[in-house]
């Protein structure tokens, strides 16, 4: 098949986030298939942007064709990505005759977390002629595929307070709206959004569910060292005889650490140690509160390379991941950081109240309410009773079922059986 994917914020190896769309093509390429992603020149959640100039420009990535438009920096949520946004859509629809006629794409998938790309992708899906055998009867158009990363409007609204009556939301209702209409298939990341989408309109026969993964190959072999400080941080909580409670991934407000820092407080005269790695707006507020409230049983360090979080994750006896009580994940979540921990095989310990929960359905780790720093400290607390090796067997079953559920193979070849 020939795949043109549609990633406002596509990334690689080399350029950080979003990694889904070059391990999913890496996977399709690995199988026989084409795959050009088009994505905006400048996204924020990327580590390093591609060269571009004030022109398209292509390179192929690990056999992956990648096409750049360029769009404008911006900062924030506000009117300056709205400009890139806008940027990038035009630039598209612009390209879309020229485009399809070079590619011929077989399937068209929007997948840019706004869902006003589908607006674009349907264009190129109706304009697409994919070429065809002699004798064989080709279809009027390629098949129209919808991703969902996060349920616009509805996360905006619930979980950033916007008006549902906002224009930005209004157009972002319109777009999903659309999208369940028209499009061939809807591929979701987030595992319980049958009604959801039943009740805007979409036909649940084209839905199918197609969680976050992980790429197997990254978690072969040695993987990088750490560096020094926090290697020897770690070294000298072990050897102390502390049991080491982590976290490893973005410091912002929906990650919930006040809580893990309110159970630290209560579990201060336990041999209980917290190491934090990562960053993000809530960063040097959290270690403020450290140094304040003499919390000596915690301490932070900066991000790490994603080549180390194997090193780092295998130091770590419990690894912690938590959540606000929120209506919106009632349908379901998927973080990354989550299925690293049972690639890891960690012992999990998950505050969370979602409509879907991997940690209990590996068996992996305990379940404990969010924004409960009492139960948190008391699931920490049990977990730390265990045995090593009891701990490492929850450990094994969320390897195990991160192995069977999660695997980019396995995804790219679900992902590939629901366009056919």
């Amino acid at each position: 098949m020939k795949i043109l994917l549609v990633n406002h914020y596509a990334g690689s190896p080399a350029h950080g986030m979003e990694f889904r769309p070059y391990y999913l093509a890496r996977e399709w390429v690995r199988a026989g298939h084409e795959v050009l992603i088009v994505a905006a020149s400048y996204s924020h959640v990327r580590a390093v942007q591609p060269e571009v100039g004030s022109e398209p420009r292509e390179e192929r990535i690990d056999g992956i064709r990648y096409r750049w438009l360029p769009t404008p920096h911006y900062a924030g949520n506000g009117v300056g990505r709205l400009l890139n946004i806008l940027s990038f859509l035009r630039q598209l629809r612009a390209d879309a005759w020229r485009l399809t006629r070079e590619f011929q794409p077989d399937a068209v998938i929007a997948s840019s977390t706004y869902p006003m790309d589908v607006w674009v992708a349907r264009k190129l899906a109706r304009l697409a002629k994919p070429e065809r055998a002699p004798g064989a009867v080709a279809p009027s158009r390629a098949k129209l595929v919808y991703e969902v990363h996060d349920l616009w409007p509805l996360s905006l609204i619930e979980l950033s307070g916007m008006s549902p009556r906002h224009p930005f939301a209004m157009l972002c209702g319109k777009a999903e709206a659309d999208a369940y209409r028209d499009a061939n298939v809807v591929v979701s990341m987030l595992p319980c959004v049958h009604e959801h989408m039943a009740s805007r309109g979409l036909d649940l026969a084209r839905l199918r569910i197609v969680p976050n993964g992980f790429a197997p190959e990254e978690w072969q072999g040695d993987s990088a060292p750490l560096e020094a400080a926090l290697a020897d941080h770690l070294a000298a909580e072990r050897a102390a005889g502390r049991v080491v409670v982590g976290y490893a991934g973005s410091m912002g407000l929906p990650n919930a650490l006040d809580v893990l820092l309110d159970a630290a407080a209560k579990v201060r005269d336990k041999p209980l140690s917290f190491v934090l790695v990562g960053s993000g707006h809530e960063a040097a507020r959290l270690a403020g509160r450290v140094q304040s409230e003499g919390l000596a049983n915690v301490r932070f360090f900066p991000p790490i390379p994603k080549a180390q979080i194997p090193t780092l994750l295998a130091q770590f006896d419990i690894a912690y991941i938590g959540w606000q009580r929120t209506p919106i994940y009632r349908f379901g979540i998927a973080p990354n950081k989550l299925i690293d921990y049972l690639m890891a095989g960690r012992a999990i310990l998950h505050s969370v109240e979602a409509g879907n929960d991997p940690v209990a359905e590996a068996g992996a780790g305990l379940t404990v309410p969010p924004e409960d720093a009492e139960a948190v400290a008391k699931g920490l607390l049990k977990l730390a009773a265990l045995a090593p090796d009891e701990r490492a067997t929850m450990g094994q079953r969320g390897r195990a079922f991160a192995m069977a559920h999660h695997a980019y193979p396995v995804l790219a070849t679900r992902f590939i059986e629901a366009l056919r």
